[in-house]
């Protein structure tokens, strides 16, 4: 017989098709609602669902989110934390759980959420432009701490000189200059690469445009490195719509990564814009 020590936690009971069609359902409503500005009822439409539906980490994400459009951050971190319990690959609960933290001003908690969720995503802009978010006000309230601290020397007669936190944003500020150049030049590659692909599309189609002027039976001459081997008109042609489709499939992938990088050059952009006014703002604060 098992004692109550020894016994496992229930699994949770399987939701039947019934009842997750009818949590669907009620997330349908919620969605509709928050889209309208209607954040409380997009809250009471998302509980519905949970009580539905208690196995669906969206539930708890979309009401994570409703419950942060209202300011309600405490039930919002509740909720973003649940989320990330049931799915903790979930890129966006890490989102809301640090967004609300941050409101809560729970800066070190908000430190290792937004890390945690960067292990998972390195590159998410998002997560990303909170951490930036979250070292600036540690910064800030560094600063405040050593003002205070040499308030409290000076009323002491100590001459000891405060320590500031402009250091840190500085060094924050350069590491992110730095990324962008990379990200930069990295970008300026794949453009040039983009435009050989074309190039060598266009060559090989006025090449194969030229080609079909001439009689099939021709026989030809075809490059293969530094070498020039004797084809037929029908390898020539045939290697050339080779040539042709590997160029596109080449350029398709570049323009992928093209977009990427785009992407993380504009987050990159507005993270030094944000450290930049955070740095302006404080310098007037000490004016």
């Amino acid at each position: 017989m098992e004692t109550k020590s020894d016994a496992k936690p229930a699994a949770p009971n399987p939701v039947s098709d019934e009842a997750s069609a009818a949590a669907e359902k009620a997330k349908e409503t919620g969605n509709k609602a928050f889209a309208a500005g209607e954040f409380s009822a997009a809250v009471t439409a998302y509980t519905e669902a949970i009580k539905l539906n208690r196995t669906n980490h969206v539930y708890y994400s979309n009401r994570s989110a409703s419950h942060g459009a209202l300011k309600n951050w405490t039930k919002a971190a509740a909720d973003a934390r649940e989320c990330i319990k049931m799915s903790p690959l979930f890129i966006k609960g890490y989102y809301r759980l640090v967004t609300a933290l941050l409101e809560l001003n729970q800066l070190d908690d908000a430190l290792r959420a937004v890390r945690s969720g960067l292990q998972l995503d390195s590159s998410n802009p998002q997560l990303e432009k909170l951490l930036r978010q979250i070292k600036v006000r540690k910064a800030a309230e560094k600063k405040r701490q050593s003002a205070n601290d040499a308030q409290v020397s000076a009323s002491s007669g100590s001459s000891a000189k405060p320590r500031t936190a402009d250091d840190a944003v500085a060094k924050e500020m350069m590491d992110l200059q730095e990324q962008f150049v990379a990200t930069s030049r990295e970008y300026n590659v794949v453009n040039a690469n983009i435009s050989k692909a074309q190039r060598e599309q266009k060559v090989a189609d006025l090449t194969r445009k030229e080609l079909r002027g001439l009689d099939e039976g021709t026989k030809m001459y075809r490059g293969i490195g530094k070498m020039f081997v004797l084809s037929s008109h029908g390898e020539c042609m045939k290697h050339l719509q080779s040539s042709i489709d590997v160029e596109k499939a080449a350029e398709k992938e570049l323009m992928r990564k093209k977009d990427y990088l785009e992407k993380r050059r504009k987050s990159q952009q507005l993270n030094i814009q944000e450290l930049t006014g955070s740095l302006v703002d404080r310098d007037n604060e000490t004016q």
